[in-house]
C-alpha cells in the first residue's frame, strides 16, 4: 500500500503542478507529500523530479516512470472494476480533454449534474483544440469532432454534427434569400480567420459531387463565437456547425440556408484507450454525456 500511495502522490504533483495542491487531494499536509516522494526516490535509488519552491521539474527517468505509474494505477482499476459485484460506487479522478469551444458549451456545464450522481468522483477538464495524448499526457477521454481515429483507441458516438450556413431573420428578409451556393458571391459571409489565414472557402455537394466556393466579406475574426453572434446581429451569413448554433436554429434567431447542399454529417465521439475492461468511470461519464446529448445536439431542420 505504501507503494501505491507513493505513486498516487508523484501522479497528483504531476497533475495539479505542487506539493500543496497535491496535498489538498489527498487530504494530508504537504510534508506528507514530500516524505512519500523521498521515499520513492530512495526505494529506487534514481532522481525522479526537482523540487524547489517555486517550480517541480521531472527529470527523463521521472517522465518515464510516471507514465508507467499512471499505467499500473488505471490497471488496479480495471481491476477493481472486473471483480466488483453489483453496483459500485464510481470514485476517482477523471481527466477529459476536448475541443475548447465545445468543451465550454457542452461538457462544462453539465459537471455539476454528474457529480450529484457520482459524488466521489474528482473531474478534471483540459479544453484546447490540440489534439492530446492519453498515456503522455495522463487522459483518460477525449472528446473528438469529425477526423480519424488511432485503431489503438475506441471511439463510442455522442451525436452527429452537421456544417451549416444560416443568418438571422432581419438579414435574409434584407438581402434575400440564397437559392445556390453560388449565390453567396453577392451576400455578406462572415467568415473565420485563423492564423494569418482566412478560411473563406465554403465546402458543398450536389448530386453527390463536392464542391467549394470561395465567399467573401467586410468582416472577419478568429472567434467562431463572435461570428455567430454577428449573424445573430444580422451583419451577414455564417457556415457553423449545428453544435454551435443549435440553440439559435431552435428559438428562431438564426435560419439555415442550402441545406439540400450541406454535406455529409460528421460524428462527435467519445475517445479513449482500448482497454480489456473499461473504467467505470469512463463509461458512466459517456452515459452521461450520451442522455443529454440525444436531446440537445438534434440533427439540423429543413
Amino acid at each position: 500500500m505504501d507503494k501505491f500511495r507513493e505513486a498516487k502522490a508523484l501522479i497528483l504533483v504531476a497533475d495539479f503542478g505542487s506539493l500543496a495542491k497535491a496535498a489538498v487531494q489527498e487530504n494530508v499536509t504537504p510534508a506528507v507529500i514530500s516524505r512519500r516522494l523521498d521515499s520513492l526516490e530512495r526505494r529506487l535509488g534514481v532522481k525522479l523530479l526537482h523540487r524547489s519552491t517555486r517550480s517541480i521539474k521531472f527529470t527523463d527517468v521521472g517522465i518515464a516512470f510516471l507514465e508507467d505509474c499512471r499505467r499500473l494505477t488505471k490497471e488496479w482499476d480495471q481491476v477493481e472494476d472486473g471483480i466488483s459485484l453489483g453496483p459500485r460506487e464510481v470514485s476517482g479522478y477523471l481527466n477529459v480533454t476536448a475541443p475548447a469551444a465545445f468543451g465550454r458549451i457542452h461538457i462544462a456545464p453539465h459537471a455539476t449534474s454528474f457529480l450529484k450522481q457520482h459524488p466521489k468522483v474528482k473531474l478534471s477538464f483540459n479544453f484546447t483544440d490540440k489534439v492530446l495524448g492519453f498515456v503522455q499526457e495522463g487522459y483518460d477521454l477525449s472528446i473528438r469532432i469529425g477526423g480519424t481515429i488511432d485503431p489503438n483507441l475506441v471511439a463510442t458516438e455522442l451525436a452527429v454534427n452537421k456544417r451549416v450556413v444560416c443568418a438571422s431573420p432581419s438579414y435574409l428578409k434584407k438581402m434575400g434569400m440564397p437559392k445556390h451556393p453560388k449565390d453567396l458571391l453577392n451576400h455578406e459571409c462572415l467568415v473565420l480567420n485563423y492564423r494569418d489565414t482566412s478560411s473563406n472557402a465554403w465546402h458543398f455537394q450536389e448530386n453527390g459531387v463536392p464542391f467549394q466556393v470561395k465567399t467573401h466579406g467586410t468582416i472577419d475574426c478568429n472567434d467562431g463565437e463572435i461570428l455567430k453572434n454577428w449573424a445573430i446581429d444580422g451583419l451577414g451569413l455564417v457556415w457553423r456547425s449545428t453544435w454551435e448554433v443549435q440553440n439559435e436554429l431552435l428559438n428562431g434567431k438564426l435560419i439555415t440556408v442550402l441545406d439540400e447542399f450541406s454535406i455529409p454529417g460528421y460524428n462527435i465521439m467519445a475517445v479513449y484507450p482500448h482497454q480489456r475492461i473499461v473504467p467505470t468511470k469512463v463509461k458512466e461519464f459517456i452515459n452521461h454525456l450520451k442522455k443529454i446529448y440525444t436531446i440537445e445536439i438534434p440533427p439540423p431542420k429543413g
